[in-house]
């Protein structure tokens, strides 16, 4: 590997949506055999049913993995820049995976760390480990200025006020429980120091996140629109922790 490779998220749900659109056209095929000697115009409803029905499971796969090789790509970008980063802070990446946000984060610094933290599952993300972050950080040029932890980001592997930025990109919402998510970002909160920013994308419960924050004492929240450079599209919340009294 001589570039780096950020690997396809949700590789079950592209497996399946595979097996789904072969399931559709094996039984769509039979159908119009078994129908089309007999009731001809059932037959050819049956045939177009299929071709659509194949056709919706293909674009959404096509949809994620141009997501996963292009568009995550390009929205990490607008993500990192917005925090506009000097150079000496330590930033952390909930949820880092291969490194996507990490290593772009780790490019604008110079003084500064880029921390990851994940449990490492494939199912979220294919080839999901350790060893395959470090590499792609290699890759990238900013192997000194990486390091990764494995660990839970509801109870995260840092001190109090250790961190000046916040990232995650789509991996809060892979908590199953509220509770669960109110605990990651109260995590997010406390590593957090006075002023610290944090940047969140997701497609699922970020409105939730947002009420966590104001709960503890956040004003500045604010939630994007849609952003279409990842499938399914996400909203990203920014946010900027209160100084200390």
């Amino acid at each position: 590997m001589n570039k780096p490779d950020y690997g396809l998220d949700a590789p079950p749900v592209v497996r399946n949506l595979i097996i789904a659109a072969a399931c559709c056209l094996v039984a769509g095929l039979i159908g119009f055999g078994v129908l089309v000697g007999t009731h001809p115009s059932l037959a050819f409803g049956v045939l177009i049913v299929m071709v659509f029905s194949v056709l919706c499971f293909l674009v959404t796969v096509a949809a994620m993995v141009w997501s996963s090789r292009r568009g995550k790509l390009r929205l990490r970008q607008r993500l990192i820049d917005s925090l506009d980063l000097k150079g000496n802070e330590v930033v952390l990446d909930v949820g880092c995976g291969r490194g996507l946000l990490l290593n772009y984060a780790a490019k604008k610094l110079s003084s500064g760390k880029a921390v990851g933290l994940d449990l490492w599952q494939t199912e979220d993300l294919s080839g999901n480990a350790p060893e395959v972050t470090l590499a792609n950080a290699r890759l990238e040029g900013v192997a000194d200025r990486v390091e990764i932890r494995s660990g839970d980001m509801r109870g995260m592997p840092f001190p109090d006020e250790s961190v000046d930025a916040v990232l995650s990109n789509i991996a809060i919402h892979n908590i199953a429980d509220q509770a669960g998510r109110e605990q990651t970002i109260k995590e997010i909160n406390r590593v957090l120091r006075p002023n610290g920013r944090v940047v969140l994308a997701d497609f699922r419960h970020i409105e939730e996140y947002a009420a966590t924050f104001k709960s503890l004492g956040w004003n500045a929240v604010e939630i994007s629109a849609r952003n279409f450079l990842i499938f399914p599209p996400v909203r990203v919340l920014r946010g900027v922790k209160p100084a200390s009294p």
